[in-house]
């Protein structure tokens, strides 16, 4: 999606669009998120508005995924959102520096900005970098591979490291209180 930086005047307008899936799942393949696919084209919400050259974006991304959990393998479904803010200067005139609040600095060049860039990093930033189908997912069994969220195993836990076991088979002597 690309807004002629023509038409975007002072008044904000509101502009609600889909991000296709296919990209965004191109840039999840090759990168550190390779456990994500999104299932349905992005949702994106954005107001924009013009105060002189410096343009105004805020609003949000949400997309369905189908995830593998970090912790039992299995794979599951979840919405992921974010919103943000942005505010956009010609190249030409680029001299912010880092805002301390949530507002997130860029240029653009030409007469035309391209969203997509923004909301695929958006969309990036919204995905945990460890999913879990649940925060209180047990896992695998690191014995026998059992998922531990659908059945008990037989196996035996020891308790502790067993890095320790030779400490924990010393006979500790207590002083003898007088």
């Amino acid at each position: 999606m690309k807004l002629r930086v023509d038409d975007i005047s002072a008044e904000e307008r509101r502009l609600n669009f889909a991000e296709p899936e296919s990209e965004m799942n191109h840039a999840l393949s090759v990168g550190p998120l390779q456990e994500y696919r999104i299932l349905r084209p992005v949702e994106v919400r954005i107001a924009h508005y013009r105060a002189g050259t410096e343009v105004f974006l805020h609003g949000s991304v949400r997309a369905e995924l189908v995830a593998a959990c970090a912790r039992c393998a299995e794979e599951f479904t979840t919405h992921r959102g974010r919103g943000f803010r942005y505010v956009l200067a010609p190249a030409a005139l680029d001299d912010h520096q880092d805002d301390k609040d949530e507002i997130e600095y860029t240029v653009y060049q030409g007469d035309e900005i391209d969203l997509t860039p923004m909301v695929r990093e958006q969309m990036l930033l919204a995905l945990a970098e460890r999913p879990l189908c649940r925060e209180d997912c047990r896992g695998l069994c690191a014995r026998c591979g059992v998922n531990l969220n659908e059945h008990a195993c037989g196996c035996r836990t020891e308790a502790g490291d067993p890095r320790l076991a030779v400490l924990r088979s010393l006979s500790v002597k207590r002083p003898v209180a007088h």
